[in-house]
């Protein structure tokens, strides 16, 4: 694996003064780009972050130094798919073309290893993602393509995930076009 391939990292904390000190601490440590650092409920600091594999190795362990016992949950990916990192950087919706599948994970860590699992296993576009606000910290992923695609990709986020993190499994073999509206509003 190459350092210049992309990686993106995820920190949970249970504490967001911590948390801030975790962001201090990992944006000196290397050269890194934050996608998020915002304060969710119930009360924890969710800190994403991409940036080269060696970087986000370097700062990712000068996080999990300044946490101090304050994580709650831990992700990794080194050569993230591009669509995942565009979608937390700005999400462009596709609209709804064919089935629709649905995973809904406990933490954010959780649900872009899903995330990131899907989308390497099958031809699918992303048309939600959502991430700990105003659910309780759990996070949800929608895509869209060929059934059997959806069906593929279904398994596979669902598999990356340990089953202690799984929430929720839906497949939508045929959404009505009001759906499609109202993922444009989630």
């Amino acid at each position: 694996m190459s350092a210049e391939e992309p990686a993106l990292a995820v920190v949970e904390l249970s504490s967001i003064a911590r948390g801030l000190s975790v962001v201090d601490a990992l944006v000196k440590r290397a050269r890194v780009r934050l996608l998020m650092a915002d304060p969710v409920t119930p009360g924890k600091l969710v800190i994403i972050f991409v940036g080269a594999v060696a970087e986000v190795e370097e700062s990712l362990d000068a996080a999990r130094e300044a946490a101090a016992g304050a994580e709650l949950d831990v992700l990794l990916l080194p050569g993230v798919h591009d669509d995942l990192v565009e979608a937390l950087a700005d999400l462009t919706r596709p609209p709804v073309e064919g089935a629709i599948g649905v995973l809904e994970m406990t933490t954010v860590a959780s649900t872009l290893r899903a995330t990131d699992a899907l989308l390497k296993a099958a031809e699918v576009k992303l048309v939600a993602l959502h991430l700990a606000r105003g659910i309780g910290g759990k996070g949800y992923v929608a895509f869209t393509g060929e059934h059997h695609f959806v069906e593929a990709a279904l398994e596979a986020g669902d598999e990356a995930v340990a089953p202690e993190h799984r929430a929720g499994y839906e497949l939508i073999a045929r959404p009505h076009p009001e759906l499609d509206w109202m993922l444009g509003r989630l």
